[in-house]
């Protein structure tokens, strides 16, 4: 009896190990690969090439759109000016605003900034280049790992990465702001069939636009020693309003000296004053800069500036004292 129960267990330890070796899972690199690897093949994207640097341990599979500017190396050190948009391979989580989508800050600190290192470890061997543009497929292992990121549930299921997800993003490295601003006000005017506007070329205000809406019904012409009245409302340009005084009834009041240099200058250069109605639209280093901030929207909710965003603005002047 023991002799058979012994034999028993034995060939159920056996059954058990043959089971195990007949189901071994995958490592995270493995299981990241095949998941890029079907994804290249299902997209069609015989461009991809993968990255080898340090032995090809990454996992990384880029494309190249532009090579950039040789002569600005990117480093480590570097503090670059990033526009991306980004989608989990599985097609759940998109975010393709690039107006949304910015990061200004040192390049090492990509990853600490709550974008994934895959990210960072793909413009520092693969792109190399400021004012270069790049696809790049990042597996979950250099993403988000197996917590992903973001809030949200499967009912609302853009508001989060879902663990082991790779992702694919467009970057693109901005070598010049002045030139990508100017690029990306001028795509905005033709995509809203904005015309008439008046581009300041010279001086403090270069680069910003303007359109006189309404002309003055005043002759008091404002300079920079002057105090205004006003509505306003300020918007990036995806439409979404950060600066909303354009409140039925409300007027607000200030030195025009206090209001953003790309403002000022549009307002001196259009001769507005009393019954002025104006829309500007603003390069970043006159308006923001290179710092984010928050504002308030029609709805009084809190919103995020990025940094080196463009705005447009329309004012309606009401009064103009010395």
């Amino acid at each position: 009896m023991k002799q058979t129960t012994f034999i028993l267990l034995l060939f159920c330890v056996i059954g058990l190990l043959s089971c195990r070796k007949d189901k071994i899972e995958p490592t995270i690199k493995q299981y990241d690969q095949q998941q890029i690897l079907n994804y290249i093949k299902v997209h069609g994207l015989t461009n991809m090439v993968r990255d080898t640097v340090g032995g090809d341990t990454t996992g990384i599979y880029y494309e190249i759109l532009s090579p950039g500017n040789t002569a600005h190396r990117l480093q480590y050190p570097s503090l670059i000016s990033l526009v991306y948009t980004l989608r989990t391979l599985d097609g759940v989580y998109t975010s393709i605003d690039t107006i949304n989508n910015h990061f200004y800050d040192y390049l090492g600190h990509i990853a600490t900034d709550n974008l994934p290192l895959g990210l960072q470890t793909a413009l520092i061997n693969d792109l190399k280049y400021s004012g270069g543009r790049m696809r790049v497929l990042i597996p979950s292992h250099l993403a988000y790992g197996v917590n992903g990121t973001g809030s949200g549930s499967s009912q609302v299921a853009n508001n989060r990465i879902t663990g082991n997800e790779c992702l694919d993003y467009y970057i693109n490295v901005v070598d010049s702001q002045p030139v990508y601003d100017d690029l990306v006000i001028n795509n905005y005017m033709k995509n809203n069939s904005l015309t008439g506007y008046t581009k300041i070329t010279t001086g403090t205000g270069a680069g910003t636009y303007y359109k006189v809406l309404t002309v003055p019904t005043g002759t008091d012409i404002i300079d920079s020693s002057k105090t205004i009245t006003y509505t306003a409302t300020g918007q990036l340009l995806n439409g979404i309003i950060f600066n909303n005084q354009n409140v039925s009834g409300v007027t607000n009041s200030g030195d025009v000296d206090n209001l953003y240099v790309g403002i000022q200058q549009a307002m001196y250069a259009s001769q507005a004053s009393v019954g002025t109605k104006i829309s500007i639209l603003l390069p970043s280093a006159l308006g923001i800069g290179t710092t984010s901030s928050t504002g308030t929207d029609q709805n009084n909710n809190s919103v995020t500036i990025p940094a080196n965003s463009c705005m447009r603005f329309t004012f309606i002047i009401d009064t103009v004292t010395p």
